[in-house]
């Protein structure tokens, strides 16, 4: 409503409105005016009812006034009264009516909304599962990398080991050799003896050596394998948590807006209920009433 309505307004347009022969209502009123709410309105306007039987009272005991013309007013009077007690009994059976209907409607958005909360915490739920899910693989992930490390350096240790034992074997051989150079003056049995020997040696020292770099090439490309696929699991893995954990982030704030919702619903139907009446407090009579019959007991 615009500042500047008072209440000398109202009752002047209420009063045209009634000399016109027509019962002033809320609607009339601010056609009259052009302006003000229908709340200020009605609350103005039942002051000015409540001030025109004592107006028109006044007006009835006027010595100057003709007794018929008192006697108008004063029907005239009972019947805006009649009329208007009928209209503020029909709004308020429909302002009862649009309030029962408002309260059902309320209590069912607010079961909506309670099931749509609840579904909510049990999304939450299963996202934090599937987070702590996530985050033991990662951790198992971590155990194996480690083991994978230390199988890594075990097996550097393993082919030192035999890359030391190819070494050794090779300084045999060549010792070997350099025996059978000074044994050349040997006898010939001796000596096809003692090159049999150094053939069947140095053939089996191959093959040893063989045989061990067949078993460090096959361990290289086993743990080449693990690596490549640890480092591809670990990365899924990682991208899946990424995703859990933005659902999760969802997941809170459509929680808090659910729960603005809920409690922006509960403060408007506690609004739309009227408050209970006060108990009137007992008079002092009664309480030295009250106090005397107990004495008496």
């Amino acid at each position: 409503m615009p500042r500047g309505i008072t209440q000398d307004q109202v009752n002047t347009a209420a009063d045209a409105i009634l000399g016109a022969g027509e019962n002033p209502t809320v609607e009339k009123v601010r056609a009259e005016l052009g302006t003000g709410s229908p709340n200020t309105v009605t609350r103005m306007l039942d002051a000015w009812r409540s001030q025109l039987g004592e107006r028109l009272r006044q007006l009835s005991t006027l010595p100057e006034l003709p007794t018929p013309v008192g006697q108008a007013m004063m029907s005239l009077w009972q019947l805006a009264t009649e009329h208007a007690s009928q209209a503020i009994a029909g709004r308020f059976a429909e302002e009862q009516a649009a309030l029962e209907m408002a309260r059902s409607t309320l209590a069912a958005e607010r079961q909506t909304w309670a099931a749509r909360l609840e579904a909510a915490e049990t999304d939450r739920a299963r996202a934090l599962a599937a987070k702590d899910l996530a985050e033991h693989a990662c951790a198992t992930l971590d155990a194996q990398l480690q083991d994978s490390h230390a199988l890594r350096a075990d097996l550097a240790q393993q082919r030192e080991r035999l890359q030391a034992q190819s070494d050794q074997l090779s300084a045999e051989l060549q010792g070997l050799r350099a025996q059978l150079a000074e044994q050349q003056q040997a006898a010939a049995e001796e000596r096809a003896r003692q090159e049999a020997y150094v053939r069947n040696l140095e053939d089996r020292a191959h093959q040893e050596v063989d045989r061990l770099r067949q078993e460090t090439k096959q361990w290289q490309q086993r743990l080449e394998t693990a690596e490549r696929l640890h480092r591809d699991t670990e990365s899924s893995l990682r991208t899946e948590l990424g995703a859990l954990r933005d659902q999760l982030r969802d997941s809170d704030r459509e929680i808090a807006r659910y729960a603005g919702q809920v409690a922006g619903l509960e403060k408007a139907l506690s609004q739309q209920i009227p408050p209970k009446p006060k108990k009137k407090a007992p008079t002092k009579r009664a309480q030295r009433a009250t106090r005397a019959k107990k004495e008496q007991t």
